[in-house]
Order: C-alpha cells, then structure tokens, then sequence
C-alpha cells in the first residue's frame, strides 16, 4: 500500500511539473505570438465560428484602453499581477460557493481566459495567482494589454477589440470615440446580455461612470506610455 501511494505521489509530482513546463513555454512564446484563449480554442474544437482580427496596441483606440484600466483594474501601472489587498477584502467576505464580486486585475483575467475556466470559485482563483504573477513577469504592461484587447469577448464567438468594434460600431478599433470604448467596456462582465450597439438604463449609467473615470486616467495608464 505505501509503495502504491508513493509511486503515485511520485506520477503526480512530475505531471505538474511536466504542466508547469509547458505553461512556462506559452507564456514565454506568447511574448511574441498571439495567443488563443481556452473558449476559442473550445469554438474551434466544435467548428464554431470564431471572429478576431489580431491589432497590436498602437492600432487600438487609446480612449479603449484608459476605459479598461479605469473600469477592470485602477490599480493596473501599481501591482505585479495580482492586488492583493483587493483581493484578501474579497476573499474575507466570500462564502462557501466562492467569491460573489471579483477581484481580479487583468493579469488574472488573462491568466483565466488562457488556461483556466469561467465561473468563480476559490479553487480558480488558486490557480489564477501563480499564473498572473509570471504573466506580469515575464510580459510588459503593453503586452498585458494588447493581449486582453485580443481575447476579451464581446458576444458569441466574437473574440477581441477590433471583431468587436466592427460588429457594434461598424469601424476599426483604433477609431473609437470615448463613449464607444466606454461602451465596449460596459458589456465585458456580461458580453451576452449586454450590446455595446443598444445599451439599457442601467449600462448606459455604467457607461458614464467609465467615461468619467477614463478622462481623469493619468497615472493609471503611466506604464503604457
């Protein structure tokens, strides 16, 4: 029985280091090639249609990125990876089912859409931490951002800032205007019942909320200048 356990310890010990090998190398190689994220890798599995036009960031709105920053992580240019005081506050007050709010910077949402799964657990977001901490080692901020522009979804099988503006705006993502980058960002947390194109009651107050936060941006966006 002990040699069972132990050659089984033995097997589980060098598969996660065989995984952590191979989740090292992405992120090293996605340095400088697109990545895809695990929902489009699934819509390719199953030959559903996925929409994405790679831009690098010079090519997308910068009024798209001091929105994401204002809206999805303040404290972006600060943390390297992870905010943790943010994210112990969360964590104090979330109960058996998980977390009920996020706490999570955009390294921990690339983090998620590149290896993990949706939905919210503490188990997630165990996994979520190491891998946002080598993202914002091994990436610049820049690279952290051009990454989420391409691989947020906006909709069905509609993956990053250019398929989405073109869909809603009908233009290019480097030609968004203020509100249109704010309301691009408003739809993020629920892509599927919210259209940047027809915003309701409540996302059109989200939406000013997010403009007036991107307009005073300053030293949340420092680090992509």
């Amino acid at each position: 029985m002990f040699l069972m356990v132990r050659r089984a310890l033995k097997w589980l010990t060098w598969t996660l280091a065989a995984l952590a090998l191979v989740v090292l190398a992405l992120i090293a190689a996605w340095r400088f090639v697109p990545p895809v994220s695990t929902l489009m890798a699934a819509r390719y599995a199953t030959a559903r249609p996925v929409e994405r036009a790679w831009m690098p960031l010079s090519r997308l709105s910068p009024h798209l990125v001091a929105s994401v920053v204002a809206s999805e992580d303040g404290q972006f240019s600060r943390h390297h990876g992870v905010d943790f005081r943010a994210l112990f506050e969360v964590l104090a007050k979330s109960g058996r089912e998980g977390p009920s709010r996020g706490a999570s910077t955009l390294p921990m949402q690339i983090a998620k859409n590149l290896f993990l799964w949706p939905g919210r657990s503490i188990i997630r977001k165990g996994f979520e931490i190491p891998l946002a901490l080598t993202i914002d080692f091994f990436w610049s901020k820049k690279r952290e951002m051009e990454i989420y522009l391409n691989i947020a979804e906006w909709g069905d099988g509609i993956f990053g800032a250019e398929a989405a503006a073109r869909r809603y705006f009908g233009k290019a993502a480097a030609d968004l205007t203020p509100r249109e980058a704010a309301l691009l960002v408003s739809a993020l947390p629920n892509p599927f019942n919210r259209d940047p194109s027809k915003p309701g009651v409540n996302q059109s107050r989200v939406v000013g909320i997010v403009m007036r936060r991107a307009a005073r941006a300053g030293a949340w966006i420092d680090c992509l200048r």
